[in-house]
């Protein structure tokens, strides 16, 4: 006697051999079969909702069904559900949300025209590569519930963004799609074998029979092509036609049905032509075309997906650090600030933190480009996603979820990728009025053909409606915007705003800071010169008179001379001049040149640097020279800028004989020293008065307001957050040469846009009249339409390709 198997607590069917998901449901465990029955029961218990499974009187028959309790039971209003993806700010609320069955440009358009119109919902900007959508609404007016149950009604699924299950959506209709190819190419194959015996017999050479019998076969061949295949597009002609709106779906199930219908008919009465093998032609083309489209769109869009995978799905908690190493695995969403966790080699980071333990070597190059390791230490700061190389790490948490750095670069990526740059928005205009202007002329052509001739103008109006394409006009721009953004966020810059890269792409301008932006914004000594004793010697006895201090030049000359075994007594501190102490009974003093009462030899050392001496009782031992060093790539960013014809300027708060030394080393010939905020706002100003476009690049609080006044800005500092909230992109990385990139990019990107429009407009400017004559025919004119979008996507793919800086 076999044992009956456990049946699943959440929807019924049995739970298979080897399975084990439990819950906790009324102090007992109960079974489930699959991860996805734990994680809903999971979340109805954790959700004040466990009457739930004591009320409901019968078990869900399908996996819509538990949807729809789900659904009835609001849990995507209840805060505990909310708190994981929506972020709040009083009754104002955003999300961002997968969308299934999004399939070309004009299911964009038909969503977001139809989310806007929702009372309460204040933004909703969806991209058509991710397939995500970022909506904000006002929950006083109306709940997330409204909003999913919405979008459902008109023909589309709705659900809380997860990286994982946006992967399993993209396999799901990749599956679906290859199936229905599969059965179009198929139907298409065994037609042909049908038709072309027939258009090769001469005439009576074949019997009425016979043919008669080839028809039938292709009746049989063509409807599954057509009612499974083709079904897409007659499912988004009828959810168009509902809303009494012209989706591009609308002219190609016209085209297909009325081809279909008419051989149907033929078939039965003996007509001269029908028109099974080019119905099943042009559904074959359009659907490998999508097809095509469809995996060229993913991969333009993995380099913006490739950021939500880096955190980890668990993560090891040391719940008794430091007293034990007691190891705990544990859901990496279950993190709080003040948990450490142990990395191991190879693993990457659950949070943002600090090392509390260990030391290792850093990889964040796929967060910020930087392309070399970062070593960490006892103290180092850790960004989350971030991977640990080489040695085990203990981190102290302190920023999880949405709060982490990598969170903030997502939605700041979310946002410029939803935000639509002027290019776009006209495209999107053009194309919504594109179908119904196509459908007034399929009907003048088909009214105009039945008078010249009859026999002809049913399949050129079929033709008329399948050729014209415009979902290449509405994918033009963001299809080329999507692989663009892609490449900088992978190279380390962020571009935050829609109008970033077409703003950039047109600047003439360059406005620098210097501290922090093409310096390193850290002290260091620069040089120096000895006038007794040997170097070493030197820097010894200034760590040893520094090793209290903590201002900025007593910690560079304390980084500059590493460990000593001497010890300074007796020490004296005097306020903006220096200090005096005592090393092995000799009196030695560190500081100004007033303060050691000498002069310094100026010509053997760096321009616009600070100077402080060194002094016993004979006399100077030796000079430092100590400023703020240039970054490395900044000659060669400044060079890159001057051969892509920008004019460079260098505006600095910092005393202008500093900033007039920098610019000389860069080769910048607009150099300002000694300016406040206002100074460069009224500069920004003067130069957008003569008509050109400025592009500011800064890194602190201070460049705020002139950040936000030129036409395009860029932060460089990560942590800044005033500088990033009033930034168009962020520089994740050290390597601000990166800029040159994004310039280069920029203007690529705009002529890419350009191509892409230009080709859909000549396009349908031949195709339509060409087919309108008559020489275009029905399978034909499904080829052209399918690589009319595909060219449009393989071409905004080029800007995906690395160049040769990020291949280094």
């Amino acid at each position: 006697m076999t044992d009956t198997p456990e049946s699943c607590f959440h929807c019924g069917e049995p739970v298979p051999d080897g399975a084990h998901y439990p819950i906790h449901y009324q102090e007992r465990v109960e079974p489930t079969c699959c991860l996805g029955c734990q994680a809903v029961a999971q979340t109805i218990i954790g959700s004040g909702n466990a009457d739930y499974y004591r009320l409901r009187t019968d078990l869900p028959k399908t996996a819509e069904a538990a949807l729809e309790e789900l659904k009835n039971l609001k849990l995507y209003d209840l805060p505990e559900v909310q708190q994981s993806f929506v972020k709040n700010d009083g009754d104002l609320r955003e999300a961002h949300l997968i969308l299934e069955g999004i399939v070309c440009g004009a299911c964009v358009w038909l969503n977001e025209r139809h989310l806007h119109s929702l009372p309460g919902v204040l933004a909703a900007d969806i991209n058509f590569s991710t397939r995500r959508a970022r909506i904000r609404w006002d929950d006083s007016r109306i709940h997330l519930s409204d909003i999913l149950a919405s979008i459902q009604h008109i023909g589309y699924l709705a659900y809380p963004f997860d990286s994982s299950r946006q992967e399993d959506l993209f396999r799901k209709e990749r599956n679906t799609a290859i199936r229905r190819l599969a059965i179009a190419g198929l139907g298409m194959m065994q037609v042909m074998m049908y038709a072309v015996p027939v258009y090769l017999a001469h005439e009576d050479t074949m019997a009425n029979d016979i043919e008669a019998l080839m028809r039938m076969a292709s009746l049989i061949l063509t409807t599954p092509v057509v009612f499974y295949s083709a079904w897409p597009f007659f499912q988004g002609a009828w959810r168009d036609l509902k809303l009494k709106r012209a989706g591009m779906d609308v002219p190609v199930a016209l085209g297909i049905g009325a081809a279909y219908a008419a051989s149907v008919y033929g078939t039965f009465v003996g007509a001269e032509h029908v028109y099974f093998d080019s119905v099943t032609m042009f559904v074959f083309f359009l659907l490998t075309g999508r097809f095509l489209e469809m995996n060229a769109r993913k991969r333009s869009a993995e380099a913006a997906e490739s950021l939500i995978k880096l955190i980890p799905a668990a993560a090891v908690k040391l719940p008794g650090f430091p007293a034990t190493r007691e190891e705990e695995n544990i859901a990496a969403a279950k993190l709080v600030p003040g948990d450490f966790v142990l990395v191991g080699p190879g693993a990457s980071f659950p949070a943002d933190g600090a090392v509390a333990e260990g030391h290792a070597s850093v990889d964040e190059s796929l967060l910020t480009g930087e392309s070399h390791p970062v070593a960490k230490h006892a103290g180092s700061p850790i960004i989350g996603g971030t991977l640990n190389l080489d040695s085990p790490l203990v981190m102290k948490v302190e920023k999880v979820g949405a709060d982490t750095v990598l969170s903030g670069i997502v939605r700041l990526l979310d946002r410029a990728l939803a935000e639509k740059p002027r290019l776009a928005m006209v495209a999107d205009r053009v194309a919504s009025w594109f179908v119904l202007a196509l459908l007034i002329v399929a009907a003048s052509v088909a009214i105009i053909w039945y008078f010249v001739d009859a026999s002809r103008a049913f399949w050129i109006t079929v033709s008329v409606l399948v050729v014209s394409c415009p979902c290449a006009l509405a994918l033009a721009t963001p299809a080329a915007l999507t692989a663009a953004l892609g490449r900088l966020t992978r190279v380390g810059l962020l571009s935050t705003r829609g109008h970033a890269l077409e703003t950039l792409a047109h600047a003439t301008d360059f406005v620098f800071d210097k501290t922090g932006t093409l310096t390193t914004g850290e002290f260091s000594l620069l040089d120096m010169a000895v006038v007794r004793g040997s170097r070493d010697q030197a820097l010894s006895f200034a760590r040893a008179l520094e090793q209290g201090a903590t201002h900025p030049v007593a910690a560079a000359l304390r980084e500059a001379a590493g460990d000593t075994a001497l010890n300074a007594e007796a020490l004296q501190y005097h306020p903006g001049q220096g200090i005096e102490g005592t090393i092995n009974g000799q009196v030695y003093r560190l500081g100004a040149p007033d303060f050691v009462a000498a002069t310094p030899p100026i010509a053997q050392l760096p321009g616009g640097a600070t100077l402080i001496g060194l002094a016993d009782g004979e006399g100077v031992l030796a000079w430092f020279a100590l400023g703020d060093a240039a970054r490395p790539q900044a000659k060669q960013l400044i060079a890159d800028l001057k051969a892509l014809n920008v004019n460079l300027h260098l505006y600095s708060g910092d005393r202008p004989e500093n900033v007039a030394a920098l610019a000389r080393e860069l080769g910048i010939a607009d150099a300002r020293g000694g300016m406040l905020p206002r100074d460069k706002l009224e500069a920004v100003k003067a130069m957008q008065r003569e008509g050109r476009i400025v592009a500011m690049t800064g890194d602190g609080v201070n460049d705020a307001p002139v950040l936000a006044q030129a036409q395009v800005s860029i932060a460089v500092d990560l942590g800044a957050e005033a500088a990033q909230a009033a930034a168009d992109m962020v520089l994740l990385s050290s390597e601000i040469g990166r800029l040159a990139d994004g310039v280069q990019l920029a203007r690529k990107t705009q002529t890419i846009i350009r191509q892409n429009l230009a080709w859909s407009v000549i396009y349908n400017a031949i195709a339509i009249p060409a087919a309108a004559l008559g020489h275009v025919t029905p399978w034909l004119a499904g080829i052209g339409m399918s690589l009319s979008s595909l060219l449009v996507v393989l071409n905004a793919m080029r800007l995906a390709k690395p160049g040769r800086r990020e291949d280094s």
